[in-house]
């Protein structure tokens, strides 16, 4: 297939706007006793690495167990971020801290998901793949900005509301209504213009932003498999300069990150082989309920 060209010259691909990015994705049952647990524990400005006694094992092998069931979900149905940030935050970081530990080690199995749908993404009537990649980029950044901005004690009172409005994202984006063909709702402006907030929400937070892309990119006038294709590329490309900014922000825990994308990696090989074994239905029901416990769970720690 020849590589589009924008109206301004220079051809581009989604394949390339995936080049560089370089290589990473838990178990319901467990994200509520996360959440317990990681109540008791304290959080610090700057990431520095628990030493290894018998319970922080523990906690790793719980994570270990939690992003293979993230990595798993993530292929099957989506949603495996409530999973592994519980699972991130009872190892002993913050909220922040953990939120940014699972941007980084989500990410390379975003940019297996992306590359894999490069073929068939495409810009929409009036707004090209290569600016809406821009927009992208731009607003990831800024949304990691923001987020490395925010303290942790404000960023901690945040979070429930940010997963309350991700799990009613990801709900109507899995019982909402569909269509195979949808009433073009936003012009070129418009549609740049959300794209550049779901981006900034993105590399803020994240949660549900699959769905909310899909919406909007529908809402360009894109076909349903175009619109999903080039959403999974999107999504990508706005954690591609979120994750560049965290890794210099010292918020990363690495050990925690490496196993969890470990974990994550090994859950999406064997998820791809469940894809059509498995309820999807059932699935997604199952990451709104954790996504509701972990609401109430959020709020619950961030009075008490």
């Amino acid at each position: 297939m020849a590589p589009r060209r924008s109206s301004a010259g220079g051809a581009i691909g989604p394949g390339a706007a995936l080049e560089g990015a370089a290589a990473c994705l838990i178990y319901p049952s467990v994200s509520v006793w996360c959440f317990v647990a990681a109540r008791r524990r304290t959080s610090a400005p700057v990431a520095t690495e628990v030493p290894l006694n018998q319970a922080h094992l523990l906690h790793l092998a719980l994570l270990l167990v939690a992003s293979m069931w993230a990595g798993v979900q993530n292929q099957l149905a989506g949603g495996g971020s409530f999973i592994t940030l519980p699972a991130l935050m009872v190892t002993g970081m913050d909220a922040r801290a953990a939120n940014i530990t699972s941007t980084v080690a989500l990410f390379p199995g975003q940019i297996t998901g992306g590359w894999m749908a490069r073929k068939s993404a495409s810009g929409t009537e009036g707004l090209s793949f290569r600016l809406l990649t821009i927009i992208s980029l731009a607003g990831g950044a800024v949304g990691a900005v923001l987020l490395l901005a925010t303290s942790s004690s404000i960023f901690e009172k945040m979070v429930p509301w940010l997963v309350l409005f991700a799990t009613g994202a990801f709900a109507w984006g899995s019982f909402g209504p569909k269509g195979k063909a949808r009433e073009k709702a936003l012009g070129p402006l418009a549609a740049g213009a959300v794209q550049f907030a779901i981006a900034v929400y993105g590399g803020y937070f994240g949660g549900g932003i699959g769905f909310l892309m899909l919406a909007a990119l529908a809402m360009s006038g894109l076909a349903v498999r175009a619109a999903s294709a080039t959403k999974n590329i999107l999504a990508g490309v706005v954690n591609f300069t979120a994750v560049l900014i965290f890794l210099f922000s010292g918020q990363v825990h690495w050990l925690a990150a490496v196993i969890a994308c470990a974990g994550a990696l090994i859950g999406s090989y064997f998820g791809a082989r469940l894809l059509n074994r498995v309820n999807e239905k059932a699935l997604r029901i199952a990451v709104i309920v954790i996504g509701l416990l972990l609401t109430v769970g959020l709020f619950v720690r961030s009075v008490a």
